[in-house]
């Protein structure tokens, strides 16, 4: 009989239709797959995937797929040994990027090779009763992404009550959770995350022009970096709202510390029950992802009402790409189970549209995809150094889940499977007067000594 990954590596081939792009280490010690590429004496073995348990065929057996493949992976029943982004884009080759003309499972399964292949799958597994998901899994019940108040508070909950230690641990000093913006360093300037993040809410704070008594609304505020900056840096008044008990706790203790009281308004509030309006400016950032696609037009008509006229919103947002069908579109499982439970993402045009409808003028729009891949690298290099430390702040499946997510989403990011736009919006009064200069992207203009220039009148 063959060695047990000969025999997985085989079956691999014959279920996905292609090589299995990785070396296989079965839980009884044998190994197969693609060698070492290079010279022999620069060899750089490829990535092995590590099978530690026969229970990891089992989930793949009663959930084929990703989420079969996440479970395995949450639970520890896999691992991956040597670069894992190379593992992950190796694996996305012939699981998600596979010609869309491919046959589905129910066609697959009528030849027959591939149902001798599920079948010596099984006896590999020795199917028993499906295992548990791993405890990190978020357990629905009711109708999917209804998105009422009291499901958004569940979903947010769930992914930012986790302790703000290991977001601390992860994210860095500066505590923003979306997308830095990196620059070519400037000579003698190392351009660190932090920087990066600084630079980012700097950008934000331009594009909406922020003044002393600028009234900002920040809405899903997260840990008050942006309400913090505004405040700190252009002397706004600032009413930040989020739907996390740990994020505003957080938040309100830095407001205290730097003495911002005054001018820092720290809620746990939902969007919609926001109700002292008007306010000069809106940020919105990382926050529509949140929002739910039917509701989208919905949100983006609620802080339309929340703007006084001739005001400003910055929605910073992650987009995908488009579908030929967009009615085959389905929220990634993964992502769905242990990640942002009810997040959705819409091509960048479905959301200017929104915008449009609700009222507003789009006056600019800048991608910014391949900033938050270097942004998302970054932070799982910061979970890998502190890897023992975050291992005492959550469980092991907690911390294996932000690895794998945060590596497969630089991975889709640098592909170009997913974007991040800032889109800024006004709210063009009758006049048509928008308040915006004849050049508007005079705001990314830097000094000599890598600093932003001052900004136009």
């Amino acid at each position: 009989m063959q060695p047990t990954a000969r025999q997985l590596q085989n079956l691999a081939q014959r279920l996905l239709g292609a090589p299995f792009p990785l070396r296989i280490r079965a839980w009884d010690g044998s190994e197969s797959g693609p060698p070492p590429t290079g010279t022999e004496q620069d060899a750089t073995p490829a990535p092995t995937l590590v099978i530690r348990h026969r229970k990891a065929l089992r989930r793949l057996l009663w959930k084929p797929g990703e989420l079969g493949l996440a479970r395995a992976w949450v639970a520890g029943d896999i691992d991956v040994e040597g670069d894992l982004y190379e593992a992950l884009d190796r694996l996305s080759g012939v699981l998600w990027d596979r010609d869309e003309r491919a046959p589905g499972l129910l066609d697959a399964l009528r030849d027959p090779s591939v149902r001798a292949a599920a079948r010596a799958f099984a006896v590999l597994a020795r199917p028993l009763p499906p295992p548990s998901p791993p405890r990190e899994e978020r357990h629905r019940s009711g109708r999917l992404h209804l998105h009422t108040r009291r499901s958004d508070e569940q979903a947010i909950s769930h992914h930012y009550d986790v302790g703000n230690d290991f977001y601390e641990l992860v994210l860095g000093p500066a505590m923003v959770y979306s997308c830095a913006y990196w620059d070519v360093p400037a000579p003698g300037h190392a351009r660190t995350l932090e920087d990066a993040q600084r630079d980012k809410l700097e950008l934000v704070a331009r594009k909406l022009d922020l003044r002393p008594g600028t009234r900002l609304l920040d809405v899903g505020c997260g840990w008050g970096s942006m309400a913090l900056h505004a405040a700190r840096e252009h002397g706004a008044t600032v009413v930040g709202i989020t739907l996390s008990q740990e994020q505003a706790a957080y938040a309100r203790k830095r407001v205290a510390e730097e003495g911002l009281a005054d001018r820092v308004e720290i809620r746990v509030q939902d969007y919609r029950d926001v109700r002292d309006g008007p306010f000069d400016a809106i940020s919105s950032i990382g926050m529509a992802e949140h929002v739910g696609a039917d509701l989208y037009l919905e949100y983006a008509r609620d802080l339309y009402a929340l703007l006084r006229p001739g005001g400003r919103l910055l929605n910073h947002q992650i987009a995908r790409r488009p579908q030929r069908d967009e009615t085959t579109y389905r929220v990634d499982e993964f992502i769905d189970a242990y990640v942002f439970p009810d997040g959705e993402l819409a091509p960048v045009g479905t959301t200017v549209s929104a915008l449009e409808r609700a009222g507003f003028e789009v006056r600019d729009l800048e991608s910014i995809r391949e900033h938050y891949a270097l942004t998302l690298r970054r932070w799982v290099a910061n979970l890998e150094s502190g890897w023992e430390r975050a291992l005492s702040l959550v469980s092991p499946g907690r911390a294996r889940v932000w690895r794998l997510y945060m590596a497969a989403s630089a991975l889709s990011f640098e592909r170009n499977r997913i974007g991040v736009n800032q889109i800024l919006a006004v709210r063009t009064p009758q006049s048509g007067a928008s308040g915006l200069p004849l050049r508007i992207r005079t705001w990314t203009e830097r000094t000599a000594g890598g600093e932003f220039a001052p900004a136009a009148p």
